[in-house]
Formats: C-alpha cells, sequence, structure tokens
C-alpha cells in the first residue's frame, strides 16, 4: 500500500528562492469537496493535476497529519482537461519549487489566482520521526492545520482568509 509522510511548513523568508534548482507550473481540482472529506462522508479525497503535459488522478486517504494512504495514475492530458472542468470548488493554481537541503529535497508551493500569496514548504520523509536538517529559512509547521491542505484552499481559497488567519498558525 503507497504511503505519503510529508510535513507542511511555512517559509519564514524568501532566502530558499536562491536554492531553487527548478520550478513547474501546476493546476489541480477536486473532484469530491472538502466537507465531505472533513466530516467523514468520504474517506478519500480525489485529485487530477495537470503539471506541464504531465496529468495524474491522486487519491490521498483522509487522515489528518503527516502520514497518508496515497495512490497515483498518469492519465491522459485531454482526460485531465476534462476532469479540471468538473471539479468541485476552486482550480488551485500554483508555481512548485524544488529546493535540496541536505539530505532531503523540498518543495515549494507558491500559489497564485484565489490563493495567491500563499507560501508553503513541504518534505516528504520515509518515515513519521525521521530526523531531518530544517534550513534557516523554515518557519512554522502547518502538517496539522487543515487549511493549509489544497483540498481545503480549493474550497475557501487564502483570498477569503482573515487577517488573524493568515498571520495564526493555529
Amino acid at each position: 500500500m503507497p504511503i505519503e509522510i510529508e510535513r507542511k511548513f511555512l517559509p519564514a523568508n524568501d532566502a530558499w528562492r536562491a536554492r531553487v534548482a527548478r520550478s513547474q507550473r501546476m493546476a489541480q481540482g477536486y473532484l469530491n469537496d472538502a466537507r465531505a472529506v472533513r466530516e467523514g462522508a468520504q474517506n478519500v479525497s480525489m485529485r487530477v493535476r495537470i503539471a506541464g503535459q504531465d496529468a495524474h488522478l491522486n487519491l490521498k486517504s483522509r487522515e489528518l497529519g503527516a502520514y497518508r494512504q496515497e495512490f497515483e495514475y498518469p492519465i491522459p492530458l485531454a482526460d485531465a482537461e476534462a476532469l479540471l472542468a468538473l471539479c468541485v470548488g476552486g482550480c488551485i493554481e500554483k508555481l512548485r519549487h524544488h529546493v535540496r537541503h541536505g539530505a532531503h529535497e523540498w518543495e515549494i508551493d507558491e500559489f497564485f489566482g484565489e490563493n495567491a500569496g500563499l507560501v508553503v514548504a513541504e518534505i516528504e520523509l520515509s518515515a513519521v520521526d525521521e530526523e531531518f536538517e530544517k534550513p534557516d529559512w523554515l518557519g512554522a509547521e502547518v502538517t496539522d492545520k487543515p487549511r493549509y491542505y489544497n483540498l481545503t484552499l480549493a474550497e475557501r481559497p487564502y483570498s477569503q482568509w482573515t487577517s488573524e488567519e493568515k498571520t495564526a498558525c493555529s
């Protein structure tokens, strides 16, 4: 069974930008809504993503936190474009930057559209308790904060957050 172990952080500053190895524009949407997953009516989020000329259908179990089941399948680009038109909520647009630090590669998502202004850094680990070298640009951890999940951002984008929500990590 495929497992994703991922932790999310807010960058404390833009120092990571000088270390970007490559970047890729992405568009993604969800075929089910965040409320159904959050309330347990559905146990999985279903995402379609286009990254360059590649497209994937992705399913993630509903657990909150760093550890979730994840299934991902390549699909034809034309199918992904058609599925994006059927998505619930807004389309997530972002530029994913890849930054190497220590033994890990960080994925830093810089959001656009309704989520413009939000930047989230993610690291995938091989174990929940795996230690990793934290870069000096790393800020608060938001792994357990559902509002930072892409599924939630499709339902309630960053542009709708209050000033307090944008500055607090609780």
